[in-house]
């Protein structure tokens, strides 16, 4: 690759995003594509918070990718002046039976040197009153971590990467041709085409549309509706001053992210949904699934029974299969690189995968086997 190589990104989401900025600032010239702009509602990196955290179990790299998007958000935060995580701390609660998930992140945790205390019963009912712990016998805490600002943070990136010299559009690519040979240059929706030395194509739940041969149904895009409860007028137990990020494996993984922005108190069904079209799905939540959540809320959250529903917002995971990413040059094209499969948990992982997709393109390098294409085959 030449010294100063044209490198097009298109997706202006958690990865892709990160990624134009991490090349434009290791010197490589940067054009940056999205079709309806950074941290739209039909993107998987839209809506307006994510959890960042360590705990993801045993034997996975995903704890130290954890630890080091940390501390790229910090050191952005600082540059930008401006804050998107909200370190309110996350709880993990524990049955103390089926408890391989948490007890397996504990050496995880330790190695990445994420702070983490590990909690009792009795601690975690002193210290939050306001959750009913039946069946829960410990807890992880993460203090230093919580939840991020979702599309501000996507907007903040484009905008530093404009500023920074990189050219953003905001159009699409047309999918045709993708996999008809070589790519030399892109069609896009405005009739033009885009000449490059190298191609990312960070496209979230679009990735198998436009690479049907390469990656088809490998992402599959799955409905995922998320609620927010009103709570009680002055009542600021339920707020992110007050209340952590929460996460619980009772029966179905649920997590929820107190109150903020006036936005009311935010839960969420971690169960896969139905396939989902990102483009064309009317975003409608399930009654059932309201239901569901709803009488989960009035157990562990007695003081919110009958809460009124605030707001509703469907959004859609990315799944892989086995759902790790995907971070792979295309097998038929060396200048085209896959990015995407975040399957509901690679937001937090934006700056990380950026400064990694910057390395690999430029240093020419290989993808952890873990993410690679192959592994699909070999299963």
């Amino acid at each position: 690759m030449r010294a100063k190589p044209h490198i097009v990104v298109i997706g202006a989401g958690a990865f892709g995003g990160w990624t134009a900025l991490h090349l434009l600032e290791c010197g490589a010239r940067v054009t940056l594509l999205d079709a309806w702009g950074p941290g739209n509602s039909r993107a998987s990196s839209g809506g307006e918070t994510r959890v960042m955290r360590g705990t993801y179990g045993p034997d996975q790299p995903y704890t130290e990718m954890a630890a080091r998007a940390l501390r790229l958000w910090q050191k952005y935060e600082r540059r930008w002046k401006r804050q998107f995580l909200h370190r309110t701390g996350v709880l993990w609660m524990a049955s103390g039976r089926d408890d391989a998930f948490e007890s397996g992140s504990v050496e995880m945790l330790r190695a990445a040197k994420i702070k983490f205390q590990e909690l009792s019963a009795a601690q975690m009912k002193k210290r939050w009153p306001q959750i009913n712990f039946e069946g829960i016998q410990w807890g992880i805490f993460e203090p230093e971590c919580g939840y991020l600002d979702a599309r501000a943070s996507c907007q903040a990136v484009v905008e530093a990467f404009v500023t920074t010299g990189g050219r953003y559009r905001q159009l699409a690519v047309l999918a045709g041709e993708l996999e008809n040979g070589p790519l030399r240059s892109l069609a896009l929706s405005d009739g033009s085409r885009l000449k490059a030395d190298c191609y990312v194509f960070a496209c979230g739940p679009w990735l198998g549309k436009l690479f049907p041969q390469a990656v088809g149904d490998l992402v599959q895009p799955t409905k995922q509706d998320v609620f927010f409860f009103g709570t009680p007028a002055g009542d600021d137990r339920f707020s992110d001053g007050h209340l952590p990020v929460w996460a619980d494996h009772r029966g179905r993984f649920r997590y929820g992210i107190p109150g903020s922005d006036r936005r009311g108190f935010k839960i969420a069904d971690d169960t896969r949904g139905p396939a989902f079209d990102p483009t064309c799905g009317e975003r409608v939540v399930s009654p059932k699934t309201l239901r569901d959540i709803r009488e989960y809320v009035g157990f562990r959250f007695p003081t919110l029974k009958d809460a009124p529903l605030v707001e509703t917002r469907v959004c859609q995971y990315e799944q892989t299969p086995d759902s790790h990413f995907i971070i792979d040059r295309h097998p038929a094209m060396e200048n085209v690189w896959l990015v995407g499969g975040g399957s509901g948990h690679g937001f937090k992982h934006g700056p990380a995968i950026g400064e990694m997709m910057a390395e690999l393109i430029l240093k020419e390098r290989d993808a952890n086997a873990i993410f690679r294409l192959a592994r699909f085959k070999k299963a």
